[in-house]
């Protein structure tokens, strides 16, 4: 009674595919580095295996008979399924001891968010690095888009939104910083109305989706917003707070970043929630990413 065809190594199928695609038993030898006659014989010990030849050999040359024609369909698949399972090792491996680098425009804050998703990611990935890097405003996808950052703290409307993907980790009201001395700061809260004609200060040109976001253009009915200045980091909205040059709304989480000393926050009616999300490239299947989107999707985001 013959072999099982269970017994067929990888290698098997490697020569076997070699001969089949060369339909030359020499130059397949070549392509596989070993002598001519140590394919022969192998191909030989195969065929004893499944009972059957699989090529036909003759002067004219060599030509895969119906058996070997059946086979090779599947030495294929099992050689791709192979590789991949030796590419998804190497990148298991690579996870083990990577370095994740986490893109952020302002610190998330928002009670503790970045330890809580660490301490989760770093169970499932002990052996990861993770490194946070602070990216200016005008990326408003914080290093994602030139390959900075391999996932990264953003708000949504995301510009080029099919390259990513993300999960919600903050769902938050729009709020009002204005001046102390405005006379608006002396109210609880604000109807949007309210604001329609204060000067607002704006994100730089570049990311027209974000800066139409915080403008809430949404909520104008067609009216175009007055700008007292652009901003480009947390720093300069307070100094132009201070300094008169306009009103700016503000995630709530984000509200103590800019709620110090000459600056108040209000609560505005009219406004939908903003959304600070974890985002991560489309094509990036790596088990790191993966790892880090899984820790801050268990995080079930407080609604606004």
């Amino acid at each position: 009674m013959g072999m099982t065809t269970s017994d067929v190594h990888g290698r098997d199928l490697r020569y076997f595919l070699a001969v089949a695609e060369e339909l030359h038993f020499t130059r397949a030898a070549e392509r596989l580095y070993v002598s001519q006659p140590a394919l022969s014989k192998q191909i030989r010990a195969l065929e004893r295996q499944l009972g059957a030849p699989l090529f036909d050999r003759d002067r004219r040359g060599v030509a895969l008979t119906p058996v070997g024609a059946a086979l090779l369909p599947h030495a294929r698949a099992a050689l791709a399924a192979w590789e991949e399972g030796r590419e998804a090792v190497r990148q298991a491996r690579e996870a083990a001891d990577g370095t994740l680098v986490v893109g952020m425009s302002t610190s998330p804050g928002r009670g503790g968010l970045l330890p809580a998703i660490r301490s989760r990611f770093t169970e499932a990935h002990p052996g990861a690095r993770l490194k946070l890097r602070q990216v200016p405003w005008d990326d408003p996808t914080a290093g994602l888009a030139d390959g900075g950052s391999d996932v990264a703290f953003v708000w949504l409307p995301l510009a080029g939104a099919d390259r990513f993907r993300w999960v919600v980790v903050a769902a938050e009201p729009r709020l009002v910083a204005l001046p102390a001395a405005h006379p608006l700061a002396a109210r609880e809260s604000l109807d949007f109305a309210d604001l329609l004609d204060e000067p607002f200060l704006a994100l730089p040109d570049g990311v027209p989706e974000l800066r139409d976001h915080w403008l809430a253009l949404d909520a104008r009915g067609g009216r175009p917003p007055v700008i007292g200045a652009e901003i480009g980091g947390v720093d300069e909205t307070y100094e132009a707070l201070v300094g008169g040059l306009g009103v700016c709304l503000v995630a709530a989480g984000n509200a103590p970043l800019l709620a110090r000393e000459g600056v108040v926050v209000r609560p505005v009616r009219g406004l939908t929630p903003s959304h600070l999300v974890l985002a991560w490239r489309a094509d990036d299947t790596r088990p790191l990413v993966r790892g880090y989107a899984r820790a801050a999707a268990e995080l079930r985001p407080r609604e606004a």
